[in-house]
């Protein structure tokens, strides 16, 4: 008679499976609550405590972690010792492990959960019998997700009783990966807990878990995975659902991802339009179909092709206004059915939802930049600057319009690639340069996009200027204010250069790189 030992935190799935064993014959051993609920399902099954003769003690803590239990798991079938040693003792050889862990993940997602609960639901005999099936894998095979309840049913019914050596490496694997998660989970945990002062531990492991495959990578001879951290920021790209489309592509994830990073800095109806990260177009306004319009109009040639980010309702409007030009893809909170029923008329648009939650993440989060053989990992770059903390450096003051303008420079010269330049006017981005190996380069390329309307508008750099010239050519195109880090040795060049050309130059003393 085939041995299946059950204990599961997770019981979706639980009673239909078990079920399924007892229809083929199976023996069923059970702990606990997976006890109660096969047993008020009518099902036949023997508690562990019953295999082991020993109890369940210290409040649960020890019931699976007896030589009876891991001797039937880890016993090696073709090993004839091994075979006589559980006959002399008289050990039921166990040839499926069903367990799935401790919620100790749901748990520290709980605002103000206390340390001692989250130490209670970290499973010490899960994990042990799961690793233990899986070393073992020619003979016992381990089952931790639910979804593979179905396969292996169908497995065992058409191959009387037997799994085929192809699933149970499938299996194996997969069981190891989910202990893994587990402990990266724990051990992330308890490192911000017990040994707060120090951001980056020793040995640091992240865990990860696919969302889906990409149509490819960055380029069509590559594969490529969407995979998402244990936790979501509530504002994450995460957070998706996508209502219309084709598939998406790695680019498409990372292009919605640098959109919608930029368009949720501001609280106003904002649009954005990005093209290979950066964005080309950006606005605020009092409405949404406004606020496009406008990031449009910076520029509409680059727009073809772009991927569009919105932070209110795609409306009607809106949505006619997006549907007039040629775009891959489309993410905002929501859309009105007349806006889905036009936007939906364009077979491979893709149209991403974004639901959004409040939750907040109990771990830290960080930014990931992988190198060859290794990862650099840095805080993320969260930092916010409002007209507080501006330095007036300049002879003249900036007006109260150029503040608003200035600010909303440099929100967006965060989210585009180092060296950094963007020249906006009454909310509305006119001209970005972006990752130039020179600076004034980028100054150049900025203002060229915003042409003649750069005048009367101002500019952001998102590092300081080493030399005047980038303030000469803005002067030529008729910007009035800028804004940058300062920190530079060349800063009272700078200043003098601002005050000579009647400019306003403000200084934040933070900076924006973004490699």
């Amino acid at each position: 008679m085939k041995t299946a030992l059950i204990s599961v935190s997770d019981k979706s799935g639980l009673v239909e499976f078990a079920k399924g064993l007892e229809k083929l014959g199976w023996q069923l051993v059970s702990t606990g609550g997976t006890f109660k609920t096969l047993s008020e399902a009518g099902i036949k099954a023997r508690q562990v405590s019953d295999l082991t003769g020993f109890p369940e003690i210290l409040d649960g803590r020890v019931k699976t972690l007896h030589p009876i239990i891991h001797a039937g798991i880890l016993a090696l079938r073709k090993n004839p010792e091994h075979v006589k040693k559980l006959e002399e003792l008289k050990i039921q050889a166990i040839d499926l492990v069903v367990v799935n862990l401790y919620p100790f993940k749901e748990t520290i997602a709980r605002p103000g959960v206390k340390i001692e609960e989250a130490i209670e639901n970290i499973d010490i005999g899960g994990p042990t019998m799961i690793r233990a099936a899986a070393k073992n894998f020619e003979g016992c095979s381990a089952i931790v997700d639910p979804k593979d309840y179905k396969k292996v049913l169908e497995e065992l019914n058409a191959k009387n009783n037997e799994l085929s050596e192809e699933t149970r490496k499938l299996l194996c694997a997969k069981a190891f990966q989910h202990t893994a998660s587990y402990d990266s989970l724990i051990s992330n945990y308890l490192h911000e807990r017990f040994n707060p002062s120090e951001l980056f531990p020793q040995d640091f492991s992240v865990t990860f878990s696919k969302v889906q495959e990409c149509r490819y990578g960055e380029n069509p001879h590559q594969k490529g995975a969407l995979y998402k951290e244990a936790f979501q920021s509530g504002n994450s790209l995460l957070n998706f659902a996508q209502l219309h489309g084709k598939e998406l592509s790695f680019n498409n994830f990372y292009d919605l991802n640098s959109a919608w990073n930029l368009c949720k800095e501001f609280s106003q109806p904002c649009a954005v339009i990005v093209k290979h990260t950066n964005p080309c177009g950006c606005a605020i306004a009092e409405s949404i179909s406004e606020a496009f319009a406008k990031a449009y109009g910076t520029d509409p040639l680059s727009a073809f092709g772009s991927i569009i980010a919105l932070n209110r309702q795609v409306d009607e409007k809106t949505a006619g206004q997006i549907g007039s030009f040629f775009n891959e893809a489309i993410i905002a909170p929501s859309y009105s059915e007349k806006a889905l029923e036009i936007l939906k008329g364009k077979k491979n648009l893709r149209l991403i939802e974004l639901n959004e939650s409040s939750k907040a993440s109990p771990l830290r989060e960080f930014d990931f930049k992988k190198v060859d053989s290794g990862l650099l990992v840095q805080e993320k770059d969260s930092l916010q600057v409002s007209e507080k903390d501006l330095k007036f450096v300049s002879e003249r003051k900036p007006s109260e319009n150029e503040i608003q303008d200035l600010l909303f420079g440099w929100k967006i010269v965060k989210h585009v690639k180092s060296n950094a330049i963007v020249v906006v006017k009454n909310g509305q981005l006119l001209g970005t340069g972006a990752g130039q190996m020179s600076r004034v380069d980028s100054v150049k390329i900025a203002i060229e996009k915003a042409g003649d309307k750069a005048k009367g508008g101002v500019l952001a750099s998102d590092a300081f200027f080493p030399f005047r010239d980038s303030l000469d050519l803005a002067f030529k195109a008729g910007i009035t204010a800028l804004i940058e880090t300062g920190g530079s040795v060349k800063d009272n060049e700078v200043i003098q250069a601002a005050n000579e050309l009647k400019q306003a130059l403000v200084f934040t003393g933070a900076r924006h790189f973004k490699h």
